[in-house]
C-alpha cells in the first residue's frame, strides 16, 4: 500500500507540469522513493522524482525536471484545494532560512511548487522543514536531503542524455538517518562525538585597558587562542578573563595600549519605539568580511517569558551577529546582540512563523558584569541623533570579529 500510495502521488507530480508517463526507471534514497518519467505528449524525458510519507499524513515529495528546475509537492488526502487554486507556502529550513513559495493545487489533496535555486540550494542543506499554508503547518525531518538532491541531479543528466528508457536504476541505501517522521529528534537521541570548527562572533572594546565585551556562547568551548579583529587591522590575541553563562556574556582583554578607542555606554533607558542600530559580523566571509549595520526600533523592553534581561528588536541579524553592539540614534551602547528568536521551537508551539525578532542583553546586565569584574567603562547621557552612517563609522574603532577554535557536537538536525 505504502508503494502504491508514493507512485500514486510521484505521477500527481509529474502530470502537474504535462501529462506524463513512467516511471521508467527506479529512484530510491533511503526512504524517498520514485522514477524517471517522460512526456504523454512528446514522448521526451520529462524528470525525475521522489516522494516520502510522513507520520502527520502528508506526503512530500522533491523532482527535478529536465531544464533542471526543482518542484516540491505536498498531498495528503485530508486537502480540498479547489483545481487550480494559487495559495502562499511560507517553508522555513533549519530555523533559519525563510521562503515563500507559490503553491498550484493539481487536485484537491496535491499542491505542487517551484523551488527557485537558493531555496533548492538551501534544501539540500538542511535537516529540518515546516511548511505553512492557510494557517496550517506541517513539519518535515529531511534525511539525506544533500545526498537525494545529488541523485536526482544525476538521474536528470543521465536521462537527458541516454533518454529515460535507457537511464537505469539510482538506488542509495537508507543511511542511519531516522524514516521521515514530521518530528524533530528529541533530547534522548545518542550524543554524537565531538569534533573540533571555526567559532565566530562579534565583540566590542569596553575599556581603554584593552578589556572586550561578548556574548559567552561566542567564545564557550574554545580551544586554543581567541582572535579579535579590528576591520582593516591585525588580529590580536584575546584572553578570557571570565565568563557569566547565565547572562550569557564574556569579558576578554587584550595588552593593554592596543585599542585607541572604547564604546560608550548611555546612562539612560531606551524606551519602546527608540531606533537602534546592530553592528557585527555575521556569516563572516561568506556574506562579507566587513561588518554589516542593520537598524530597527526596539519593540519590547522584555525578551522571551517577558525576560526583562533583554530587548526585543527589530534590526535584522543573523549568525555571527552574537556579542556585536547595539547603539542608539546617538551611537552610544544600549545592548548586545544576543540572538534571534528559535524559529523552529516557535513554529512549534504556534503553527506560525514569525518575522525579525531578534534580542538584545540590556546594559544594565552589562554594566553589573562588569562592575563585578571591577572592569572601568564609560557613560554618558544621550547625544543628539546622528546619521547611521556616521554611527556605523565611530564603531569601528571598538567593534571586533572574534574567531576561535572550539569543540562541537556533530549533530546532522541543526537547531
Amino acid at each position: 500500500m505504502w508503494r502504491l500510495l508514493v507512485a500514486c502521488v510521484v505521477n500527481t507530480l509529474v502530470a502537474s507540469a504535462s501529462l506524463a508517463a513512467g516511471p521508467f526507471g527506479t529512484v530510491r534514497v533511503g526512504e524517498w522513493t520514485g522514477g524517471i518519467y517522460t512526456s504523454d505528449q512528446t514522448g521526451a524525458f520529462s524528470h525525475c522524482a521522489v516522494s516520502a510519507s510522513y507520520a502527520n499524513g502528508v506526503s512530500l515529495l522533491i523532482g527535478q525536471e529536465a531544464n533542471s528546475a526543482w518542484l516540491i509537492g505536498f498531498a495528503n488526502s485530508s486537502f480540498q484545494f479547489p483545481k487550480g487554486d494559487t495559495l502562499p507556502i511560507d517553508i522555513l529550513l533549519d530555523g533559519q532560512h525563510q521562503a515563500r513559495l507559490v503553491g498550484t493545487a493539481v487536485s484537491k489533496d496535491f499542491v505542487k511548487a517551484t523551488l527557485p535555486a537558493s531555496v533548492a540550494s538551501n534544501f539540500r542543506k538542511s535537516s529540518f522543514m515546516a511548511a505553512t499554508a492557510r494557517g496550517t503547518t506541517f513539519q518535515f525531518n529531511l534525511p539525506q536531503a544533500d545526498q537525494l538532491m545529488s541523485v536526482l541531479t544525476s538521474c536528470v543528466a543521465k536521462a537527458n542524455a541516454v533518454g529515460a528508457e535507457k537511464a537505469g536504476d539510482f538506488i542509495v541505501a537508507r543511511s542511519a538517518a531516522a524514516k521521515p517522521s514530521g518530528k524533530q529528534a528529541d533530547a534522548s537521541s545518542p550524543a554524537k562525538p565531538a569534533r573540533t570548527g571555526t567559532q565566530t562572533g562579534t565583540g566590542f572594546v569596553i575599556s581603554p585597558s584593552g578589556h572586550v565585551v561578548t556574548n559567552n556562547h561566542v567564545v564557550n568551548g574554545c580551544v586554543g587562542d581567541i582572535v579579535g579583529n579590528l576591520t582593516g587591522e591585525a588580529p590580536v590575541k584575546l584572553r578570557k578573563v571570565s565568563g557569566d553563562s547565565t547572562n550569557d556574556l564574556a569579558l576578554l582583554q587584550a595588552p593593554e595600549g592596543t585599542f585607541k578607542t572604547a564604546a560608550v555606554i548611555r546612562d539612560r533607558p531606551v524606551h519602546s519605539g527608540d531606533s537602534v542600530v546592530a553592528i557585527g559580523y555575521p556569516v563572516h566571509g561568506l556574506l562579507t568580511s566587513d561588518f554589516t549595520v542593520t537598524t530597527g526600533i526596539v519593540n519590547s523592553l522584555s525578551g522571551v517569558s517577558n525576560n526583562t534581561r533583554y530587548l526585543q528588536i527589530s534590526a535584522a541579524v543573523q549568525p555571527g551577529n552574537s556579542g556585536g553592539p547595539l547603539l542608539d540614534a546617538g551611537g552610544e551602547i544600549v545592548g548586545m546582540v544576543a540572538a534571534k528568536l528559535n524559529l523552529v521551537r516557535f513554529v512549534q508551539a504556534t503553527g506560525n512563523i514569525p518575522e525579525n525578532i531578534n534580542f538584545a542583553i540590556k546594559t544594565g546586565a552589562i554594566r553589573d558584569f562588569l562592575d563585578n569584574s571591577v572592569v572601568p567603562y564609560q557613560t554618558a547621557e544621550p547625544k543628539a541623533e546622528m546619521k547611521t552612517a556616521d554611527i556605523a563609522q565611530a564603531a569601528r574603532a571598538y567593534t571586533l570579529f572574534i574567531s576561535c577554535n572550539a569543540t562541537e557536537q556533530v549533530d546532522s538536525a541543526k537547531k
